[in-house]
């Protein structure tokens, strides 16, 4: 009564397309392998150094205070 035959899984298989369908399953698994690709390229890009996204921002809040200076 431990494990489960061949029989079983495809009984549930069955069950799980009468259920849910194939079109809705497909696209489940297009939306999961799309999911684990965007998270292994964004582990892949290189990350900024904290001193590079600090002087990034500087120079943003630089460039506003310029431009709100030109304005007035």
């Amino acid at each position: 009564m431990g494990g489960l035959s061949i029989w079983h899984w495809i009984i549930v298989l069955v069950v799980v397309l009468l259920v849910f369908g194939t079109k809705r399953l497909r696209n489940a698994g297009r939306d999961l392998g799309e999911a684990v690709k965007g998270f292994k390229d964004g582990m892949r890009e290189p990350e900024k150094p904290a001193g590079q996204i600090g002087e990034e921002r500087r120079s943003e809040e630089k460039a506003e205070s310029e431009r709100d200076r030109a304005q007035h």
